[in-house]
């Protein structure tokens, strides 16, 4: 996991005294375009982390190809203004690229700059049909057990994270100031690592929008939990997608979305087992 994500700065702190010299770290924040065959198709404002995992993520989570197989190749280059991801595709992924061309620099995760249509904003998402089960504890102890494995939001106070949990631990973590970037980082370190989704969950440090939904689902994970709530479009598309949407996940408990029926509630787990963990 790459740790270019912070950069320590000097500052002047207030606290109703004097004020005093100081440092902390910054989350670091830079351009980066992702071109494909030498042209530019996305300018992002990311976190200079894991772009290679980034790169592979945004090419399977927009649909441009339909495997990590289809690079063939990718590598990441810094310029003075910012960095250049630069991804290669065969002739058949560069063909269907340009027919669906689009320029979307804009602020940080935007995710549907450059659409023209409505159908493009709300595609049909991938379906889930994972039959996996999940007890209420073990989401519960898998949202505490991120906290301490956001090395760089401890360290910024201003970055997002996204995770993989397979059921039983946390298996990876990337972290960017976009939750849209963290998201396709992940789904990039996903690939790289040959892991399987269809029985584990991908876990948000934010709200979930829709595209988020998309992403997941795309992923093939049938849960997704985080921390904030979800929008209306989000929950729609959950539904249709067949994923099992957490949201205002709390140590006390969380809110079920879309498809409960993925959650094996025993007859004295929802309320000891949440009682016991909240403690």
């Amino acid at each position: 996991m790459d740790d270019r994500c912070s950069l320590d700065k000097p500052e002047l702190v207030w606290r109703g005294r004097e004020p005093v010299a100081s440092s902390r770290s910054v989350a670091e924040e830079r351009p980066v375009a992702l071109t494909f065959n030498g042209s530019t198709y996305a300018v992002m404002m990311a976190s200079p982390a894991d772009l290679l995992d980034f790169g592979i993520g945004f090419c399977l989570n927009e649909g441009l190809v339909e495997t990590a197989r289809d690079i063939l190749s990718i590598e990441t280059v810094d310029l003075a203004l910012g960095c250049e991801v630069r991804i290669w595709l065969a002739e058949a992924h560069a063909e269907r690229l340009a027919k669906r061309r689009r320029a979307m620099a804009g602020p940080v995760g935007c995710g549907l700059c450059g659409i023209e249509s409505l159908e493009q904003a709300c595609p049909p998402p991938a379906r889930v049909a994972a039959p996996a089960k999940f007890r209420p504890g073990d989401i519960l102890r898998a949202m505490g057990a991120l906290r301490p494995l956001q090395r760089h939001h401890q360290a910024t106070g201003a970055m997002h994270a996204a995770a993989f949990w397979d059921g039983n631990a946390i298996r990876m973590v990337r972290e960017d100031v976009g939750r849209h970037n963290a998201l396709d980082k992940l789904a990039g370190a996903i690939a790289r690592a040959g892991l399987t989704t269809s029985r584990g969950a991908v876990l948000m440090t934010s709200r979930v929008s829709v595209e988020l939904v998309q992403k997941a689902a795309r992923i093939g994970v049938p849960l997704l939990v985080a921390v904030s709530a979800p929008t209306s479009l989000a929950i729609e598309t959950a539904e249709r997608a067949g994923l099992t949407l957490i949201g205002i996940a709390r140590d006390d408990g969380y809110e079920i979305f879309s498809h409960a029926g993925r959650l094996k509630f025993e007859a004295t787990e929802p309320r000891a087992e949440l009682e016991r963990l909240a403690r």
